[in-house]
């Protein structure tokens, strides 16, 4: 097999020194790329680990080594393809998120390799979920008939995000054709003639460095740094989510997510350690009883959520509020993108986000990884550097991930505009959604394997939100008196299935058409 060697061109070098890099100049004409074919037939693993140590060059540069980053690395390491994987710190994370993995997840994680990454994390077994509606529970456990081959109910994993994370990086240390590298990356290399990316920017020890490859992947999460000159779109905050870390809660039903629902926002609750419990308390923008003239977000806890808790849960709680840990996050929306500049991909958060109410994060990252890795395979884009070849995998990407990111990123929006419900039209669609839920059977399992992330089928979540909807005007005629039946029948079905269609509506359109 022969190798391309291609030399930096002059207007890369350029592009770099106007950006500020004091050594670009002699660092990138000094340089020049051997790009493999499929396997790397020329050179020896031990060759092209030595140049990405020395020359800092790949196949393949990804930026971000968390759960997306860390599984692209094992995937394309295996695969053959040099890859470098840059991070600005390797300690184990510290996050309050991304801590519930779905079963659709843990069924990808066991695709790419990496199941063994859940073991020896204190990783605690999710079989379902509780909802408490103003004090009335369901039960909803994950449906055991939809894991090919295997009548084992499936379960999702729940654990310290950080211990998660480590066994990941410790996964793609060990990967064949990976080196992993602590640097903070502040730029692109941009070919100022051809726009092409050719690598990354970055500060290692303080010193200024360059990291090239054919493509670069970026994965820098929520809140990225690259992600405004290259996706239009902008992430909306709906709310924050303020945690706290429990010891040794009660949970109503253990190994169990448990939402509860009243009058305030919604609050998740589930179990990430042998003595440790999570609970995430939503406040929405502006929430008044979270306002300084209110007390603060300290009075939203004791007067609002601690009162809806479930009373086994409020003593833990209680004492993890005592102990002033309070933690937040932003709850942001951002729809997926088309991408189209040469030589880079904005993946994970960094290029979608979904309220994490459902938990569904860590499942389409995974997901996106199998389409990534299979569309980009030696066998599928023999050679990187086909420019053509890889926007075009990049576009199938864009759609056909949608199997997998669409249900959890529209389930994910409705369900939170429902559980947040804070108007009455919305009201009668929380009580027809949990009261939909006490009906058992299909009205339980097949929701829940979209929660899972083990039905991708848009039409099943479009079937049963309109079915909620239909049932919640039954509800609210069958608890009124009779003399309303006709009021309930002519006016106010026709706000409940509006406000339906208000709530579902712009996700559709924009999972179909973006």
């Amino acid at each position: 097999m022969s190798t391309t060697t291609t030399t930096t061109t002059a207007t890369a070098t350029a592009t770099a020194t106007s950006q500020g890099a004091p050594t670009a100049s002699t660092t990138l004409r000094g340089r020049t790329m051997e790009h493999k074919g499929a396997l790397g037939a020329v050179e020896t693993q031990d060759k092209r680990a030595v140049r990405r140590r020395e020359n800092h060059e790949a196949d393949i540069v990804i930026v971000g080594a968390g759960v997306l980053g860390c599984a692209a690395a094992v995937a394309f390491g295996k695969q053959g393809r040099s890859v470098l994987l840059l991070e600005r710190s390797l300690k184990e994370p510290d996050r309050i998120v991304g801590e519930l993995l779905q079963p659709g997840g843990v069924r990808a994680l066991e695709e790419l390799g990496l199941r063994d990454c859940l073991e020896g994390i204190d990783a605690i077994p999710c079989c379902g979920y509780q909802i408490d509606f103003h004090r009335e529970a369901v039960h909803i456990p994950y449906p055991n008939d939809l894991i090919p081959n295997s009548t084992a109910r499936p379960e999702g994993r729940s654990f310290h995000h950080g211990r998660f994370i480590r066994k990941l990086r410790d996964a793609a240390r060990a990967a064949p054709n990976v080196t992993v590298v602590e640097t903070t990356v502040t730029d692109v290399v941009k070919d100022s003639y051809t726009a092409q990316i050719l690598g990354v920017e970055a500060q290692t020890a303080g010193k200024p460095d360059y990291y090239f490859g054919t493509l670069t992947l970026v994965a820098d999460g929520y809140a990225s740094k690259f992600r405004k000159g290259y996706i239009d779109a902008v992430p909306e905050v709906r709310s924050k989510f303020w945690a706290l870390e429990l010891i040794d809660a009660d949970l109503p039903r253990p190994h169990h997510g448990h939402v509860v629902l009243s009058d305030a926002p919604p609050i998740l609750i589930y179990q990430i350690g042998t003595h440790e419990t999570r609970i995430l308390i939503d406040v929405p923008e502006g929430c008044p009883t979270a306002s300084l003239k209110a007390g603060g977000i300290k009075n939203h806890m004791l007067n609002v959520a601690l009162p809806a808790l479930p009373p086994s849960v409020q003593p833990s709680f209680r004492r993890a509020l005592a102990e002033g840990k309070l933690r937040s996050m932003p709850n942001s929306f951002l729809p997926p993108a088309t991408q189209k500049t040469p030589g880079m991909l904005i993946l994970g958060d960094a290029m979608n986000m979904r309220h994490p109410l459902t938990g569904g994060g860590m499942t389409v990252a995974l997901n996106d990884v199998l389409h990534l890795s299979r569309l980009l395979s030696p066998s599928a884009v023999p050679n990187l550097e086909d420019t053509s070849a890889v926007l075009a995998a990049a576009r199938q990407f864009h759609w056909q991930r949608k199997d997998s990111s669409s249900v959890i990123n529209i389930l994910a929006m409705a369900l939170y505009s429902l559980f947040a419900a804070d108007e009455p039209a919305l009201q009668a669609l929380q009580n027809g959604c949990f009261r939909y839920f006490q009906r058992g059977g299909k009205c339980v399992s097949e929701p829940c394997g979209l929660l899972s992330g083990l039905i991708r089928k848009p039409a099943v979540l479009v079937y049963h939100f309109f079915a909620v909807a239909f049932y919640a005007i039954w509800c609210k005629a069958a608890t009124g008196p009779v003399w309303r039946i006709p009021y309930v029948l002519l006016v106010e079905s026709v706000l409940i299935i509006w406000k339906a269609c208000v709530v579902i509506g712009p996700y559709l359109l924009t999972e179909m058409t973006a």
